[in-house]
């Protein structure tokens, strides 16, 4: 099965570079925080760590957005790297960088804090066929329910 990342319910076929991608989900993730009825700033330049700053109720959240794939070809998590790459440097995201990362999927929107990343986090939907106990489940990340306690 073809892992093209999926925008809404289009599935991205043409040839675009990983940068036209994430713009495309950042795009795709800024649309829906502003459905929720929030407000979104974005950082002028490319010099900050995060993509959006949210206002949720007064609090200001910085976010780096990923674009997720599917993680198997059983359709049962995806996955998305929480790592950046310059060149030949690679680097982690940690708290003092951001507070969540975000991604969307078939048009649900998931919000991970960053201390649960080490330099990549799989979404599962379903249990794995290998049983994991500690793997962490899409459900528990979608956003409505995580803004919740803001």
């Amino acid at each position: 099965m073809n892992a093209a990342p999926c925008f809404g319910n289009l599935t991205a076929k043409i040839l675009m570079n990983t940068n036209q991608v994430g713009k495309l989900t950042e795009l795709e993730v800024l649309t829906a925080v502003i459905k929720l009825g929030y407000s979104v700033s974005i950082p002028f330049g490319d010099k900050d760590r995060y993509d959006q700053v949210w206002d949720i109720n007064g609090k200001l959240i910085r976010v780096q957005v990923k674009t997720s794939h599917w993680k198997d070809d059983n359709h049962m998590a995806i996955l998305f790297k929480t790592k950046s790459s310059y060149g030949n440097i690679t680097h982690r995201y940690t708290k003092e960088d951001i507070d969540y990362f975000a991604t969307i999927w078939e048009g649900q929107l998931y919000l991970v804090p960053v201390e649960e990343c080490s330099t990549e986090k799989t979404l599962w939907f379903d249990k794995p066929k290998n049983g994991c106990a500690k793997c962490a489940y899409a459900k528990d990340y979608v956003a409505t329910e995580v803004l919740k306690q803001f």
